[in-house]
């Protein structure tokens, strides 16, 4: 029998953060469950290639949502990491802490100990900045940390143009908005090291496994094993046999705002009608397993580009033959970077304290699944609201295992959603008409420039918003007294004992931004709750405010 002190159910971003701080204590014995396979090939490790992993069975569990009610039915991808590293494997490579007003509301909403002066410190163990001459102040980052965050080379002249534009339409620039002052147009961070991704499985867990007291095990988890409210191993399936992987301590779940509610339902935890109405035995009644399912949806604002500056150059068969090769051999050309190169973190409206909004600017015009516009060159902004109301579920269609989870995210369910969404196509096309892109600005090709009423920008909204694959929330953190809570603020399940689940699902509010490394932060201080140790608060930690943010959003 396969026997350790702590199983983790997942190898992804909080999993493999949460191997590598446990391992640190060599008398316990780790096991990693993890379905996926190897992060071997230009696919996941070529930055430039982000487009290809999320879209192969090969590395992604392929769910899509449930037609969405308030988008005319359609079906939304919902991509997660299926391979070690999980969706840090699979991502865009794009780092951001959040803001400090996202960690203090976790404390406010019942996640006591994880304010911003409390997560600051776990920040800063991790990171291992890196400034690639663009500007910070390095005190307020981490420098010797396991993660890499860089900066991309930065030398298309269209970067220049939106960081240019951004400030020409009234808003601020940052250096770092990692550090203290979030707000504003600069360089984006990426998850890259030497031209290579750098994933949690980079980081962590590989470093991890190369101890004696940590193992991996290829499986496909099935269900928690309890001892009456106990929790004592996790019954999988490891190719054609079913057996029980025994936990001496824990088990600690981290198996994606998707798969870790949904373990949970099968093992019996959750809302008791919907077990009771699949046939599972009720263990302990959690209303709130699988609800406040939250996402940051976006939209791609596209215009042409009248100078040959784009990568559309680089999108044919010989030049993209060209970049592998010299990938492959020097790691280094335009395969070396995600391109995401430059974004900006704005306010929506006066009264609005701290950035609602997040723009990724790409110096092309293209979908996320790698297709490229007919019209050639182009540029794009991605830009949706981040403090989105609507609420959406993950439950299960039925008590098979095997069966993919049945997720809804219930998209511009909210009139406010909608409204901010207008905003945001307005901002956009303001930002896009500055002075600073006059000499690229070609038509606009997404909406296109009849579309301009509300009525018109909402039929472009529902047909053309997409996930920006953040999915949180759904095992959320809480006080215990909290019904709805899922976890208390150690990570622990409520009701059952040995059992926490650790990753982006106990997000009891969505970070402002990309969540790779927010979900890797809480890997790193759920093992030092496990541990019985923890980091002190940074009560010096500071954050920059708009002193005007009342009456102005520039």
């Amino acid at each position: 029998m396969n026997c350790a002190d702590y199983v983790i159910i997942g190898s992804g971003s909080s999993g493999s953060a949460l191997a590598y701080r446990l391992a640190e204590n060599s008398n316990d014995q780790i096991t990693v469950l993890e379905f996926g396979g190897s992060d071997f090939g230009p696919f996941i490790n070529m930055p430039a290639a982000l487009s290809y992993p999320m879209n192969m069975k090969r590395y992604d569990w392929g769910y899509f949502t449930e037609p969405e009610p308030n988008l005319d039915g359609r079906s939304i991808a919902a991509p997660r990491g299926k391979v070690i590293g999980g969706s840090s494997s699979i991502n865009g490579m794009v780092y951001v802490r959040g803001h400090a007003r996202d960690f203090d509301n976790w404390a406010q909403l019942g996640a006591t100990g994880w304010s911003y002066q409390d997560v600051v410190p776990y920040f800063l163990r991790m990171e291992n900045w890196h400034d690639c001459g663009s500007g910070g102040d390095p005190r307020v980052r981490g420098n010797d940390g396991p993660l890499h965050i860089t900066r991309g080379i930065r030398k298309n002249p269209l970067i220049e143009a939106f960081e240019m534009a951004g400030v020409q339409a009234g808003y601020p620039a940052t250096e770092d908005y990692n550090g203290y002052k979030q707000e504003g147009f600069g360089p984006m961070e990426q998850t890259i090291w030497n031209g290579k991704r750098w994933s949690a499985a980079s980081a962590y867990l590989k470093p991890a496994l190369q101890k004696p007291n940590v193992k991996l095990i290829r499986c496909f988890a099935r269900r928690i094993i309890f001892e009456e409210k106990k929790a004592v191993g996790v019954e999988v399936n490891i190719g054609q046999r079913t057996e029980v992987i025994r936990a001496n301590k824990e088990v600690l779940i981290s198996a994606s705002s998707f798969n870790s509610p949904k373990l949970l339902l099968l093992s019996g935890i959750g809302p008791a009608d919907e077990l009771n109405d699949l046939g599972i035995e009720v263990l302990v009644d959690r209303p709130g397993v699988g609800k406040n399912l939250m996402d940051h949806p976006e939209v791609y604002i596209q215009q042409a580009c009248k100078q040959d500056v784009t990568l559309f150059k680089y999108w044919n068969w010989p030049a993209k033959i060209l970049a592998g090769v010299q990938w492959t051999f020097f790691r280094n050309g335009i395969g070396s970077s995600n391109h995401f190169e430059s974004c900006a973190f704005i306010r929506s409206a006066p009264g609005v304290e701290y950035p609602d909004i997040q723009i990724h600017f790409l110096p092309i015009a293209i979908r996320y699944d790698g297709q490229a516009i007919s019209e050639g060159h182009g540029y794009q902004l991605h830009i949706g609201p981040m403090r989105c109301s609507s609420r959406g579920t993950v439950s299960l269609r039925d008590k098979n295992p095997e069966t993919p989870p049945k997720i809804v995210f219930n998209y511009l369910s909210e009139q406010k959603d909608v409204i901010d969404f207008r905003r945001c196509v307005t901002i956009a096309r303001e930002i896009l008409a500055q002075p600073a892109f006059e000499p690229y600005r070609g038509k606009e090709i997404q909406p296109g420039e009849d579309v301009v009423s509300d009525d018109k920008i909402d039929q472009f909204i529902r047909e053309h918003l997409e996930s920006a694959y953040h999915p949180s929330g759904t095992c959320r953190m809480g006080n215990a007294s909290d019904k709805k809570a899922v976890v208390d603020p150690q990570c622990r399940v409520i009701g059952v004992e040995n059992l926490r689940v650790i990753d982006s699902s106990i997000f009891p509010q969505l970070t402002y931004g990309n969540t790779n490394g927010p979900s890797i932060m809480v890997g790193e201080k759920a093992a030092d709750f496990i541990l019985g140790r923890t980091l002190p608060p940074d009560e010096n930690a500071q954050v920059w405010i708009h002193p005007n943010w009342e009456t102005s959003n520039r």
